[in-house]
């Protein structure tokens, strides 16, 4: 009770002024582009990111959406692949782009000194402006991924979560990566590449955050530098639909591998979900608390079935996974798989002690300063406000929230949303039959 009572509230205390001390900046262009802006004058350097909405659910080919963003910095109408690498290590700035299951974009970093930072944002703009996408590179990096992918596939680790991520979005546009292929990689095309660059490298869709050596006039002409070269047509991307929970199901598959890989989850939880925190926070109590977490107690601690077992809650903009990952040998794969349900059974009718709700909250809140405690952290919790629309004092509610639940509303919500006869399983290496 101490724990609760004191420890809390000093971390608390503690947090909020680092918390209130982040002041983000926001406005809109006109253009629809939304900015997020930290002004930081510590170290003469300036992180940028621009992010849109072009991950692979807006993918209607599997693995379009990871080329077109890797490919960003491989080629423009002023440089080719060769003249950008010189130019980078010339400037000695970092550049490049990502993707993921819902953003995609380009992310720099540069001395903030106008000699670098303005050759810099100008390479940086034509890339997102004017990218080539050339055939060879493309091949080659098609190449590239074909052989990343049979790499993955011989990790029954990789192969478990892909065929659970199959079972849990049959359908959905969050299945897409699992959907990849080799042959789907080989049919890619440049125009293809060209073709989603188009509908999705858009202003309207753009996120840009902005972190570090420059203030608000100067932020806000980078921003409007960095898309200048892009414009808004065509129609309106239609809305991501909603996740339909699928028919649980039971996928059992052998492999060579010395243990079994055993997953089980369900989509459950998006990041405007109004239990977002109960089941972020129960989550952290049954698998994602490292060696204090009922999974890790009951499966090796207790049991000796496992090294580890951990599970996670991915939020995204609709329902992402909850998910309870493990391994084990492959003749204790049945009992693992009885122990691990029975542990979310048991965490769902009795919610956390006082005692593990006390120790999550005072990790999760010790903790999160270290989430953004640089500029580059702090970048991407800007995009991530900005991709979802989360209000602008996310980094000061996040600790209040946590702290203020109870042992009863996690409770409540996990015996609402959580459903363990709605849970797919995926087993890869088993060698009976439940």
């Amino acid at each position: 009770m101490f724990v609760k009572q004191y420890g809390l509230a000093l971390l608390m205390l503690v947090l909020s002024g680092i918390a209130q001390a982040v002041d983000i900046q926001y406005w809109q262009q006109p253009d629809g582009a939304r900015v997020y802006f930290v002004e930081s004058h510590d170290n003469p350097i300036l992180d940028v990111r621009v992010d849109f909405d072009a991950g692979s659910r807006r993918e209607a080919k599997p693995g379009v959406a990871n080329l077109t963003a890797a490919l960003l910095d491989n080629g423009s109408a002023g440089h080719d692949e060769e003249a950008i690498r010189n130019k980078i290590a010339d400037l000695a700035i970092s550049l490049g782009g990502f993707a993921d299951t819902e953003r995609a974009g380009l992310s720099l970093r540069t001395l903030s000194r106008p000699a670098t930072r303005e050759p810099a944002l100008a390479l940086a703009a034509e890339l997102l402006a004017k990218p080539t996408f050339p055939v060879a590179v493309l091949e080659r990096e098609k190449r590239r991924g074909i052989e990343g992918l049979k790499q993955r596939e011989s990790n029954p680790g990789f192969l478990a979560d892909r065929a659970l991520r199959r079972l849990l979005y049959p359908a959905h546009p969050y299945g897409n990566e699992a959907r990849l292929t080799a042959t789907a990689l080989a049919a890619i095309k440049r125009q293809d590449l060209l073709a989603f660059w188009r509908a999705h490298y858009q202003p309207r869709y753009a996120v840009v955050a902005i972190v570090g050596d420059i203030d608000r006039a100067g932020a806000e002409a980078m921003a409007t530098a960095l898309l200048a070269g892009l414009h808004n047509s065509g129609p309106a991307l239609p809305a991501i639909p909603a996740v339909e929970v699928a028919a649980p199901a039971l996928v059992r598959e052998a492999n060579p591998a010395s243990q079994a890989h055993l997953r089980l989850g369900l989509p459950l939880i998006a990041r405007d979900d109004p239990d977002y925190y109960p089941l972020v926070v129960g989550n952290y109590v049954l698998g994602a608390g490292g060696f204090d977490a009922r999974l890790m107690q009951e499966l090796r601690v207790k049991r000796g079935l496992t090294y580890g077992a951990s599970s996670s809650v991915q939020p995204l903009e609709q329902a992402g996974p909850f998910v309870i990952a493990l391994s084990t040998r492959k003749d204790q794969a049945d009992t693992a798989l009885a122990v691990a349900r029975a542990t979310l059974l048991r965490f769902i009718d009795e919610g956390p002690t006082d005692a593990e709700l006390a120790q999550a909250q005072a990790n999760l809140i010790g903790g999160f300063p270290l989430r953004f405690d640089s500029n580059r952290k702090l970048l991407g919790y800007l995009a991530l406000i900005g991709d979802y629309r989360l209000p602008l004092d996310y980094l000061e509610r996040y600790p209040r929230e946590v702290a203020a639940l109870t042992p009863a509303q996690v409770r409540d919500a996990w015996r609402r949303r959580v459903h363990p006869e709605a849970l797919s399983t995926v087993v890869i290496g088993a060698t009976a039959t439940p």
